[in-house]
């Protein structure tokens, strides 16, 4: 019961990794708050995790509904002491297909909520003396991929405002990490061919796809007073991939 008492903000927490996070969360005593805008999914885990969750429609690039959240956080169960900035989104394409939409789009969500959430979060935080924020960055954020610019530049970004947010909120007592997937089964591996998923599986020294699980072990783990010297740091979860 690492979190008794610990309330816990993660975005993009209808399926998939936040899912995971959430059901590790809850299972180890927190009080979770699942934001996203899938709203029947949402609703539905949260309905399933019990009274110790409820599920907040949210746009994660709309600073009003960054404020909107944080508010029904703390309206329903306190202070936030925990954010996972988990919400993405991932479209690949080769750089001359890369359209100006699309690179405004995979910044929005990407990097822009990443911002605000870390923005909001330490407001809260610093009204009860500290906190842990959690960016889910990628692989991609480590190393280039070929075929997704726009993704991997948002992923970049993640981990630097990792490390500036970790050294301006220091003296907080707000702890700011980066963990990078690489190939987890999830939703989002649909968007690559079932080739370059193979590929993905095989060329890891692992010789497989991680799981959401795993990522929600790493996560609870950083948001924990077991890692309270660690700030500033990106975490590989990939098997090996990126050595």
């Amino acid at each position: 019961m690492r979190f008794q008492d610990k309330t816990v903000l993660i975005t993009g927490a209808a399926r998939g990794q936040g899912a995971a996070e959430a059901r590790r969360f809850v299972s180890e005593g927190a009080k979770v708050v699942l934001s996203d805008v899938l709203d029947e999914e949402g609703r539905a885990l949260a309905s399933k995790l019990g009274d110790g969750a409820i599920y907040v429609h949210h746009d994660v690039t709309s600073d009003l509904s960054w404020r909107a959240t944080f508010e029904e956080t703390e309206r329903a169960f306190g202070s936030c002491d925990i954010l996972v900035n988990n919400a993405g989104i991932y479209r690949p394409a080769k750089i001359e297909d890369t359209t100006e939409q699309l690179m405004e789009k995979m910044f929005q969500v990407n990097q822009m909520g990443t911002l605000l959430g870390m923005k909001h979060a330490a407001a809260s935080m610093k009204k009860s003396g500290g906190g842990a924020i959690i960016n889910i960055s990628s692989i991609a954020g480590l190393r280039g991929f070929a075929n997704a610019i726009a993704y991997g530049s948002t992923k970049w970004a993640v981990r630097g405002m990792t490390k500036v947010a970790a050294s301006e909120l220091a003296e907080f007592g707000i702890r700011v990490n980066s963990v990078h997937p690489g190939f987890i089964s999830t939703d989002m591996l649909k968007e690559n061919t079932d080739e370059i998923n193979r590929i993905g599986a095989e060329s890891a020294p692992l010789k497989r796809h991680g799981t959401p699980e795993e990522v929600a072990a790493l996560i609870a783990f950083l948001a924990s007073d077991e890692s309270a010297f660690i700030t500033g740091a990106e975490i590989a979860i990939d098997g090996g991939w990126a050595i």
